[in-house]
């Protein structure tokens, strides 16, 4: 018999009480501030993301305590702190009545997906104190909520461990992919160019070796799960890879008619972004079907091979060459007469097929592991939920 069970046979043989959360915490607003308001200094400023918003010099709550995002994306996300942090657009949570911070927020993680489902409004969505206050809470003596707690942060420290392991390999193989794919090109712009001349390659701008056509405006609302397929900007980022034959995204047929299209062996490229890291990457377009371009992508046409340029399109090489052309904003974004300027060379048909076969068994490899790390993680962290879930399972008191 574990010491957890020596404990509940002993202190709670017939069940735990399930108490309301409200009655076992303090639970409190944050205070709304911004950046101007304060001083930059160490101190995390929690408000409605996964991360800090930023770091100031003031604190309204220290010690353990537990946050809540407030709104947005990651509304209803649970974090625990043990150090002074200033609660913004979040509410705070702490124990009372001898109760363990600690143990009630591996209670509230257990009940994540409940949390999130308590988003409101259609707009920005929102979690309040109200929408969890009567969650139940299971309430064993403090001594088991400790043990709890021990064989739980241990668990978690195991597990943050092999999710790092895992993570790191994954970021190693990322990095060994990327750099045969630039080995293939060149380093920079003067290997490039000199490898070029010894072997008679011709070097030009994309702007000489085809045509940009921007693509025109439809929103998310527009969007259909059948109809005539389309390119959304975001998908270039989510979705798709160096090629593609069909979408997941489609376009109502008269809607459509107002749009431009890419035809088969044309290359979307994407011109706008969240960052400067990878705009400018595109997708070798090989369906039999003509589909839609958001106007946040240029249609690339050309008469060479399609999936060369789309693996160029993603080389260290090209994005140094076209880095100082992004606009940086909330949105950045690049002209076609930036990503126009950038050099790429043009080998013989036969080699850019060669370079394709290449890059296409490192992709086959790459995305093999990638697909046997990620199934690793996801098998740890179920494991972890699993236990979890039945160290916070108690009989319920009569």
């Amino acid at each position: 018999m574990s010491r957890l069970e020596e404990l509940i046979e002993a202190m709670c043989p017939d069940g735990v009480e399930y108490k309301m959360l409200k009655d076992i915490s303090i639970m409190q607003r944050g205070t709304a501030v911004t950046k101007k308001d304060l001083k930059i200094g160490d101190i995390p400023v929690i408000s409605g993301g996964k991360d800090p918003a930023y770091y100031c010099d003031k604190y309204n709550r220290e010690g353990e305590t537990i946050t809540i995002a407030g709104s947005g994306a990651s509304a209803g996300y649970v974090q625990y702190w043990n150090m002074p942090i200033w609660v913004c657009d979040a509410f705070s949570i702490k124990a009372i009545d001898n109760n363990y911070t600690k143990y009630l927020f591996y209670c509230l993680t257990n009940i994540q997906e409940y949390i999130y489902g308590t988003k409101k409004g259609s707009g920005v969505p929102h979690v309040y104190i109200s929408s969890i206050d009567k969650v139940k809470i299971p309430v064993p003596p403090i001594a088991i909520q400790e043990e709890i707690v021990r064989i739980l942060d241990s668990y978690t420290e195991l597990k943050t461990k092999l999710i790092s392991e895992l993570t790191s390999e994954l970021e190693a193989r990322r990095k060994q992919y990327e750099y045969y794919r630039d080995e293939l090109f060149g380093k920079d712009c003067d290997e490039m160019i000199n490898r070029c001349l010894k072997n008679n390659i011709k070097v030009i701008t994309l702007e000489e070796l085809g045509k940009f056509t921007r693509g025109k405006r439809f929103v998310r609302n527009d969007i259909k799960e059948e109809g005539v397929p389309c390119i959304h900007y975001g998908d270039l980022y989510t979705y798709f890879g160096v090629s593609a034959k069909k979408t997941k995204c489609f376009l109502d047929k008269e809607l459509s008619k107002k749009m431009r299209f890419a035809h088969k062996g044309d290359v979307v490229i994407v011109q706008a972004g969240e960052n400067d890291m990878d705009i400018g990457i595109g997708v070798a377009w090989m369906g039999d079907e003509d589909v839609v371009v958001h106007d946040a992508c240029y249609i690339f046409e050309h008469n060479i091979n399609p999936k060369y340029i789309s693996y160029y399109l993603r080389t260290n090489i090209y994005h140094l060459q076209i880095k100082k052309y992004v606009s940086i904003g909330k949105i950045c974004s690049i002209s076609a007469q930036g990503i126009g300027k950038a050099l790429i060379p043009i080998p013989s048909l036969e080699e850019q097929q060669r370079i394709v076969d290449i890059l296409e068994k490192y992709d086959v490899i790459y995305k093999g592991i990638s697909i046997e790390i990620q199934a690793e993680i996801e098998a740890i962290q179920k494991q972890y939920d699993y236990y979890r879930d039945k160290l916070l399972t108690f009989k319920g008191k009569n």
